[in-house]
């Protein structure tokens, strides 16, 4: 039950508390709003040590008091419909049985923040894979709808910064879609940009050599299957994980695909990759077009795939953003200052290849 009504309106059963109008209209009138509870809604919704009511506290602009099992917001009208609104979609969190967090009200804040029609409740327990006692789902709007495209498109692109859940998240559709038995194996692929003459002083076979930069797909794979299945289901060609230069001259059928780190392709390399799609197959491409590691001089294959896939049908890309971080809370603060420092730094190289970490190192030493 809701109860809402201006304070200092004598026709209102609150009024004669008080008023904070600054002049400018009912927008800038302060109200009042008492919203009940159910009694075993209040403690998911207030969180252990009442974390979840400090961060609402703190994100919010409206003022927020609780009493028992009501809840009493106060402030300017649009601040308390926010209010109202992040505090119905948190109650209907605890109502299909999910864990209110302080990153699910903060997530759930931004998403309506930003005027967006979804439900942030309905993105917040979309479950797309769960494993003893985890269960991976998106957590923000964007990955909804970088998960939904999957679903919907044959190759989807996933662009956004480190900690955005591009891989993870890919990774994850791509167990489903196998323990579905939507497809029969997949493939998951990086490439070595750094093998060059490096390799060549790492000990051991070819693949133990290239094992460093495989390894956060193995990574992965080992939080959402079995780890003892894993070895079998390789062996078996199942799953393979291997470097992008294996998969030249061949045709995927019945795959689900994945091209990890594709900032760090060429134009060809991408060209090559893409045109390995067989019938029955599903391709993730995933990057970060500002962590480029190329040699100086060469294009990023990710970027002219933006430039050159864009208007062709069941293709699609995905924009992630600094707002999309789900690791620490301090990673999204990391990239936002990363970008502000880019914007401020005079670009090197050709203007098609900003962001090239290579072109700025050889800058830097011949500046030397």
């Amino acid at each position: 039950m809701r109860t809402q009504g201006e304070i200092g309106d004598p026709t209102n059963p609150t009024a004669g508390i008080g008023t904070r109008d600054n002049g400018s209209g009912p927008a800038a009138r302060t109200v009042r709003s008492s919203i009940e509870l159910a009694p075993e809604s209040v403690f998911p919704f207030l969180g252990s040590a009442d974390q979840n009511l400090r961060e609402l506290e703190q994100l919010l602009d409206a003022d927020i008091h609780v009493r028992g099992n009501s809840v009493t917001l106060t402030g300017k009208a649009a601040d308390v419909a926010l209010a109202e609104r992040v505090i119905e979609q948190l109650i209907a969190l605890t109502g299909r049985n999910r864990v209110v967090t302080p990153e699910a009200v903060r997530h759930t804040v931004s998403m309506l923040t930003e005027g967006s029609s979804d439900s942030p409740a309905e993105v917040l327990s979309l479950d797309i894979l769960s494993r003893r006692g985890k269960t991976i789902r998106p957590k923000t709007l964007n990955q909804k709808r970088y998960v939904d495209a999957i679903d919907a498109n044959t190759i989807v692109f996933g662009i956004g910064p480190a900690g955005t859940g591009k891989t993870y998240l890919a990774m994850a559709k791509a167990v489903q879609a196998l323990q579905t038995k939507q497809v029969n194996r997949i493939i998951l692929t990086r490439p070595a940009v750094e093998a060059g003459e490096r390799l060549g002083f790492l000990p051991g076979t070819l693949n133990e050599k290239i094992d460093p930069y495989l390894r956060p797909l193995y990574d992965a794979l080992h939080d959402m299957m079995d780890p003892e299945a894993i070895p079998k289901l390789m062996a078996a060609g199942v799953i393979e994980v291997a470097p992008l230069a294996y998969m030249r001259g061949r045709t995927l059928n019945d795959s689900f695909i994945i091209l990890d780190e594709a900032q760090n392709t060429t134009a060809e390399q991408m060209k090559m990759f893409l045109t390995r799609l067989g019938f029955g197959s599903k391709i993730v491409v995933t990057g970060d077009i500002t962590q480029v590691d190329l040699p100086t001089g060469a294009r990023s294959g990710l970027r002219a795939a933006a430039e050159i896939l864009t208007e062709i049908e069941d293709i699609h890309f995905a924009e992630l953003t600094s707002s999309d971080v789900v690791r620490h809370r301090l990673v999204s603060d990391i990239v936002d200052a990363y970008d502000r420092w880019e914007a401020t730094r005079p670009q090197v190289g050709p203007p098609h290849y900003p962001g090239n970490r290579a072109q700025r190192r050889a800058a830097g030493r011949d500046r030397r």
